[in-house]
């Protein structure tokens, strides 16, 4: 079904002459520098570094690239100096000639008969080529295992984009030499080739590409087939979704988003701004084009509204998401989904109106993305750190329209033990799972009429903390540092030592501001006077109920700093 839906979003970029994607045969690679050869195939001037300022090889479409494994096996008019120009830094002098003589067989079966003077050009200077002058040429300690592309001097353009070069390897490419078999994606009968293009992109995985698909071991052998015989894929049909996952992970792209270790890519059958939609609300790379961030802004506020902006296309459209993480020299898939464009926004939204929660700075994120959720249940916030199983559970939850997963409302509450740090985030967080797994009614700000002990009991801890910042402003010790954790699980042993303490602060306020130690008390009274007095403080809460304390402990310090003429509930 993956690769299905891949080779379908290859051929709609292939109709898109936007996406610039390759035809069948051709792919991107990394080029590092260009040989420039005269008509005779005498190489002139200096080669043209193709690297940008930092470096970095200019990424082009060439030929293939053929998959490798420890096998020789030669790319058409472009390569490594191995292959090209028979001289390499590896220390193997024999295999590098046999290398090099790969790559001189493969330029003459394809370029036979070829009527072109770029392609006598290049089988001349193949021809006449001599191994040891490779050291001679300028930069080459720079070029020695680079790849290379070729030129033909005083005309644009390389030579692997001639006509004559494209229609010469599309022709070569349909007499392959791989066996043939009913393709499992087209159900075709068509070459099956033992391996696939590698995919990039996927951080963690091997720089120089990962296979998705793949079997090189002797238990994978199965009735004497091998490799990726054991899973029968075409050639074009491995060409399409190799070329489509690899442009989705393109540097820069707007249709992947990273969670932790885990890549996630995603597309629709249409075109449209529903895949720009989804990766502004998981956090993917942020669009250039001001007026289309801007609407993006609009479309996140509507389906958060439970409205389904009309410019986002076909609700029915068919949406995928593919969740990615790195595995040695393979890659595996953490999650599948396949859905709707229409479900997508619809259970984007449901997921943002549950985290709804008032900020407490507007530089907050009012749409925060799973990445920053889990960065928060992170040690140290740092990303390294986050969940892998935890983030793979929340995408998921949050793409299908399910509970969350058990070990979120844990971690947030681990967290804030941890530091004892009740941020917007984490609460928002917990306020979710709450509302989604638990199915409580909870407002975005305080709610006095909440009867909930929890919630009651987070307020009241939220009220005597500000007695102590009265009272004794600067304290070395605060009563959250001594004892947020302790209340937050066991009440009835913290909170009689609390209140207590609590008395003094506001004897010390009433000399100073009555009024405002008349106000706290009687916040403290309206509290208790909810609090069942036949059973108390309970000796402790459950894990719900920790996560009621933190929900109201952080809206009643939200209210305290919250003028009253902004307090306002959704």
């Amino acid at each position: 079904m993956i690769l299905h839906a891949l080779n379908q979003y290859y051929k709609r970029l292939s109709d898109d002459p936007k996406a610039n994607v390759p035809e069948f045969g051709f792919g991107k690679q990394g080029v590092h520098f260009c040989l420039q050869l005269d008509r005779e195939g005498k190489m002139v001037g200096r080669p043209l570094d193709l690297r940008d300022e930092k470096g970095k090889p200019r990424r082009i479409e060439v030929p293939g690239p053929v998959g490798r494994s420890v096998g020789i096996k030669s790319n058409f008019a472009w390569d490594n100096t191995g292959y090209v120009l028979g001289a390499d830094d590896k220390g193997k002098p024999e295999r590098t000639a046999q290398t090099h003589q790969a790559f001189k067989a493969e330029a003459a079966a394809v370029l036979d008969g070829v009527d072109d003077a770029g392609a006598r050009a290049f089988l001349a200077f193949l021809n006449g080529w001599e191994p040891e002058l490779a050291e001679t040429l300028p930069d080459w300690e720079e070029i020695i295992g680079q790849n290379i592309v070729f030129q033909l001097d005083g005309e644009p353009g390389f030579l692997h984009d001639r006509p004559a070069f494209r229609e010469a390897w599309i022709r070569h490419q349909a007499v392959g030499e791989s066996e043939t078999g009913m393709c499992l994606v087209t159900g075709e009968n068509a070459p099956i080739p033992p391996i696939h293009a590698k995919i990039k992109g996927v951080p963690g995985a091997q720089t120089s590409g990962a296979s998705l698909v793949s079997f090189n071991f002797d238990a994978a052998v199965s009735y004497g087939k091998k490799q990726n015989h054991n899973a029968p894929v075409s050639e074009r049909a491995a060409f399409a979704y190799t070329t489509a996952l690899n442009h989705l992970l393109a540097p820069g792209s707007l249709r992947k988003v990273q969670v932790g270790d885990t890549t996630v890519v995603f597309w629709s059958d249409a075109p449209g701004e529903a895949e720009a939609l989804f990766g502004s609300g998981m956090g993917g790379k942020k669009a250039e084009d001001d007026g289309l961030v801007k609407r993006l802004e609009g479309y996140l506020a509507d389906i958060a509204k439970g409205r389904f902006p009309d410019a986002l296309g076909s609700a029915d459209t068919p949406f995928y998401v593919l969740g990615l993480s790195p595995n040695a020299a393979r890659i595996s898939v953490r999650f599948w989904h396949v859905g709707t464009v229409g479900g997508m926004a619809e259970n984007l939204g449901r997921h943002y109106r549950a985290l709804a929660m008032k900020r407490r700075f507007d530089s907050e994120p009012e749409y925060p993305s799973p990445w920053q959720l889990l960065r928060e249940l992170a040690p140290q916030r740092d990303s390294k750190n986050i969940s892998p199983l935890l983030g793979g559970q929340l995408i998921r939850a949050i793409l299908q329209g399910q509970p969350y997963p058990q070990t979120l409302l844990a971690s947030a509450l681990g967290r804030i033990r941890a530091d004892k740090d009740v941020t917007y985030l984490r609460t928002a967080l917990i306020k979710a799972f709450l509302v989604r797994n638990s199915n409580q009614e909870i407002h975005m700000t305080l709610d006095t009429e909440n009867r909930d002990i929890g919630y009651r009991l987070g307020r009241l801890f939220a009220v005597v903390e500000r007695i102590q910042e009265e009272a004794v402003p600067g304290a070395n010790a605060t009563v959250r540092d001594r004892f947020f954790s302790s209340a937050t699980a066991t009440p009835g042993r913290s909170f009689p030592i609390i209140l207590k303490n609590a008395q003094h602060g506001l004897a010390k306020i009433r000399k100073e501001k009555p009024g405002w130690a008349v106000t706290l008390e009687k916040k403290i009274q309206d509290i208790v006077t909810g609090i069942d007095a036949a059973t108390g403080f309970p000796s402790s809460l459950t894990t719900e109920k920790q996560g009621m304390f933190i929900l109201g402990y952080y809206q009643q310090r939200q209210d305290f700093f919250t003028k009253k003429d902004d307090k306002s509930e959704d």
